[in-house]
């Protein structure tokens, strides 16, 4: 068995880009040789379109160690700088690109993936926000080895999370980020020594999930209330999801689907006071929009717009359409 010292001299390529990845980086960072760290390149965001770079690249650069950021890693004179450092491990979580098979090849001892799903069950770029949309019970994280498929890699380890109304995209990214740190550190020194098992993917429970379109940020009105609540939940919060309330783009950020049956048609309000605007979705259910935001204005709660620019409101108005 190796020791802690041998361990400490391990030495890793880190990858990855969104917040996900930084608890694990910095883990990494503690224990292992991190000789480099590669990442998305700085993107240009938001109305004014200001340069920013990925939350791991400014981790990486708060620890000291050297970033790559090639546009795309194959072809790339990148590409070459990370095989010659011969690393013992690559280590990815949430990096965002597909990986050369030679690059893999690389790593003396492993490369490995740290995925937010329960595999075989959402291969892909969105696992986290499919979980939210389609109302798992569960979802969790997977260390697998990494291969030239996507995402199909040999298992090394799982752990699960129970899911709640109260998760949304951002919450559970949050606790899988954690999760995924604390059973990778768990993993690696049986990795490493070579006493670790692993098991493959059983092909006949292959999901995936792709990466989400902007066409499917426009929320289906006609769903039932619980599915459209998943829905919001699981744009929540990188994007949100939004619909036409009264012809103007408007993103609900929060819904309650209620308990009572509405025979109104979706998008009609079926209750309206001060503070309370109720709405019907598909199959006889309805919802309260708790948290919205219309074009160019703040995210606002319901009780401010009514009080606002959704004075005229009323019960029986059709105020959403699936259409502009």
């Amino acid at each position: 068995m190796a020791n802690i010292k041998e361990f400490s001299m391990t030495s890793i390529i880190f990858m990855g880009t969104p917040e996900f990845g930084v608890p694990i980086l910095t883990a990494l960072a503690a224990k292992y040789d991190v000789v480099t760290v590669i990442t998305q390149p700085d993107r240009l965001v938001g109305r004014k379109q200001r340069l920013q770079q990925s939350p791991v690249k400014v981790a990486a650069t708060k620890l000291g160690i050297p970033v790559l950021q090639p546009e795309k890693l194959s072809g790339s004179p990148e590409l070459d700088q990370a095989i010659a450092l011969a690393p013992d491990l690559i280590v990815t979580a949430a990096y965002g690109q597909f990986l050369p098979t030679k690059f893999l090849k690389a790593a003396k001892i492993a490369a490995l993936n740290v995925h937010g799903s329960l595999l075989p069950k959402y291969r892909g770029g969105a696992p986290i926000q499919y979980s939210i949309i389609n109302g798992d019970a569960v979802t969790g994280v997977t260390i697998i080895e990494m291969v030239k498929a996507m995402d199909a890699g040999d298992i090394y380890a799982q752990a699960t999370l129970p899911l709640t109304r109260a998760d949304d995209t951002g919450t559970v990214f949050a606790k899988l980020s954690l999760m995924g740190r604390d059973l990778l550190l768990e993993t690696l020194p049986q990795i490493i020594a070579g006493t670790a098992t692993k098991r493959p993917q059983d092909p006949a429970l292959v999901t995936f999930s792709p990466t989400l379109t902007k066409e499917q940020e426009h929320l289906d009105i006609t769903l039932p209330a619980p599915q459209l609540d998943q829905w919001v939940r699981g744009l929540r919060p990188a994007v949100g999801g939004y619909v036409y309330l009264n012809g103007e783009r408007v993103k609900l950020w929060a819904i309650t689907p209620q308990a009572a049956a509405t025979t109104a048609a979706p998008g009609v309000v079926v209750e309206r006071s001060k503070k309370r605007l109720v709405v019907a979705a598909g199959a006889q259910t309805s919802f309260a929009i708790d948290e919205l935001q219309p074009a160019g204005k703040s995210r606002q709660p319901i009780a401010a717009f009514l009080n606002g620019a959704g004075q005229a409101i009323k019960e029986g108005d059709l105020i959403i359409g699936n259409a502009q």
